[in-house]
């Protein structure tokens, strides 16, 4: 096992000025090319703009010795230490409000969380954000409460017990309920204290985080995918990436294709710290050099394997509401959608299950496109209120969830502003990030999977008719009278204006039990005839039909009388007249669909 490196890569998130790169330059033993706010606006404003990675390690635990992987499957990185080493590589996220989108990209690619919280302030709404995401994206938290070197030293366990306390109430309907909580002091006295000042409790955090860690699952088979988080160039050398292996493996000599360029380069050489490799897999934080191309066409985003991502225009997702966002999520609604380290704007069209597949167990790796999908004015969940549909009325689906009736799964159409790269089954966030940052509000408002990605730019005309998503209409109206025992007239089912004609032949169901078909247009008024072919019962005939009315013209005869002139009739009760049918939302006919 000599020489074997094992890497986890660990989140240090939190509130702005909760010391989180103060915390992460405390731990570390070897900074990156992009660490500890190195870009001169990050110094210039004293706060983290982007992503920095730094990394330290310390021996493998002997209880992890057992999970490592075979030795081909793990690079070596520099000169082989003389026992396996646990390298924990830090990615230390901005918490300015501004810069959520960075955090996003960033949480993706970590295995553990630390929560840094300014043990003076406690929870503020970025931390907050910050804990939403963690939910999302992993698996195992930590909470550190940095800066107890400012706490009144007669007062600051008493202080520290108080807000464990808190955090732990915090945590508790979170899936991180008794995660642990470490007090810090990662730079006493604050920046501009002296180097000589050491921090406190740095060597019982490392113990912690080592006790925490388990080895994570890494595949090196499958497409090569890195997400880039940093992009600078190196004369006389060539353009150096940076950034987290998210699937596949990489060597020496492999060409990796830009898709934001649309160029394919040759790897010239890697680096992981500053240690030169000759491979690396998924999880491994890597800098890759290739030949010469301007690095501000790149910045962040995606180097894969030739030709193994696509650039989608819209995508269909698998949608699961942030219980924190307040408010409806709302069919044509606008989102910033991220994907990756990409975020653009997208509008959503939400979609569930058929009624009767409300229970179905959820599929997360796979749209079914054989199914068919009951359009929503919007996501459904306990707490919501009926959304009214275009015609005014209530949707009934819709009130199905307010009597504690949910899908299981529920899906959404998100159609880009401008088009994304990205792979099949990566994380999407939904926020609204143009939400007014000093509110104390959550911003971010669903997550989910990115199931099936479409790629023609024409996909409303070419892909979208296959979509089988479709609104149930209802429409009532009334029996205005009888023809006969067969034929009936009905009123109030449509306006003026339709075109009965379209309707004709669609099943109409009596209040009384009968069914009927929409025989013809009655009039110009919107009236029609419906005939029953297995005729009105007794029962019905007495309600339609009630004794009429008759008046005779006095002083005329007992002749005048047998010529009585008879009032039309009013049906005794109204019976009414339901019409039901389907309609796909992606049908350019419109046509109408009935069960049989």
């Amino acid at each position: 096992m000599a020489g074997r490196r094992v890497n986890v890569n660990v989140g240090v998130l939190g509130h702005i000025d909760s010391g989180k790169t103060a915390l992460a330059r405390a731990l570390s033993t070897t900074a990156s090319t992009a660490a500890f706010d190195k870009q001169p606006q990050s110094r210039e404003r004293g706060i983290t703009l982007d992503l920095g990675f730094s990394c330290f390690s310390v021996p493998l635990p002997a209880r992890l010795r057992s999970a490592l992987p075979a030795p081909h499957a793990a690079p070596e990185a520099g000169p082989e230490p003389s026992e396996p080493q646990l390298q924990f590589t830090l990615v230390d996220c901005p918490g300015h409000a501004s810069l959520i989108r960075t955090i996003i990209g960033g949480a993706q690619i970590i295995d553990l969380m630390m929560l840094v919280i300014d043990v003076t302030k406690g929870m503020q709404t970025q931390s907050a954000e910050c804990l939403v995401i963690g939910q999302i994206a992993c698996q195992k938290l930590v909470v550190v409460l940095n800066k107890i070197d400012l706490l009144a030293e007669g007062k600051r366990q008493a202080a520290i017990d108080k807000m464990t306390k808190k955090m732990q109430k915090t945590l508790e309907n979170t899936k991180f309920r008794g995660a642990p909580i470490i007090p810090v002091a990662a730079k006493p006295g604050g920046p501009e204290a002296p180097e000589t000042e050491a921090p406190q409790g740095i060597s019982e955090l490392i113990e912690l985080l080592t006790s925490q860690i388990s080895i994570p699952t890494r595949d090196p088979s499958g497409p090569f995918l890195m997400s880039v988080d940093h992009c600078f160039s190196i004369k006389g050398q060539g353009t150096v990436m940076t950034g987290t292996i998210l699937s596949g493996s990489i060597s020496l000599g492999d060409s990796v294709e830009i898709p934001a360029l649309k160029v394919v380069k040759k790897v010239k050489s890697m680096q992981m710290f500053h240690m030169p490799v000759t491979t690396a897999m998924q999880g491994d934080r890597l800098g890759i050099c290739v030949t010469q191309f301007d690095p501000k066409l790149l910045e962040r985003g995606l180097v894969c394997a030739p030709e193994s991502l696509h650039i989608i225009h819209a995508a269909l997702i698998s949608v699961e509401k942030i219980p924190y966002f307040r408010g409806p999520l709302q069919t044509k609604a606008k989102f910033h959608i991220t994907v990756g380290h990409e975020t653009v704007m997208g509008r959503l069209m939400f979609f569930s299950p058929a009624p009767e597949s409300f229970d179905h167990e959820p599929v997360l790796d796979t749209f079914d496109f054989s199914r068919e999908y009951l359009f929503q004015e919007q996501y459904l969940c306990k707490d919501l209120v009926p959304a009214a549909t275009e015609s005014g009325q209530t949707n009934e689906t819709v009130g199905q969830a307010t009597e504690g009736h949910c899908p299981r799964q529920q899906w959404a159409l998100v159609e880009f502003e401008k088009p994304v790269t990205c792979p099949q089954l990566c994380l999407v966030i939904g926020s609204r990030l143009d939400a007014d940052i000093h509110t104390n509000m959550c911003r971010l408002a669903f997550h989910g999977i990115l199931l099936h990605g479409l790629e023609d730019k024409n996909y409303a005309e070419s892909l979208l008719p296959g979509l089988r998503v479709y609104k149930l209409k209802h429409k009532q109206g009334l029996v205005e009278r009888v023809i006969d025992d067969y034929n009936v007239i009905g009123r109030s089912l449509f306006k003026k204006e339709t075109n009965i004609q379209l309707f004709v032949g669609l099943k109409v169901y009596l209040s009384t039990g009968e069914l009927g078909i929409i025989d013809s247009a009655f009039g110009q008024s919107g009236k029609f005839k419906i005939h029953i072919s297995g005729g009105l019962s007794p029962e019905s005939k007495k309600i339609l039909m009630p004794t009429l009315k008759k008046r005779s013209r006095a002083g005329q005869g007992e002749a005048a009388k047998q010529k009585e002139e008879v009032e039309r009739p009013e049906p005794a009760l109204h019976v009414t007249l339901s019409l039901s049918f389907k309609r796909y939302v992606f049908d350019a006919h419109k046509r109408m669909f009935q069960y049989p």
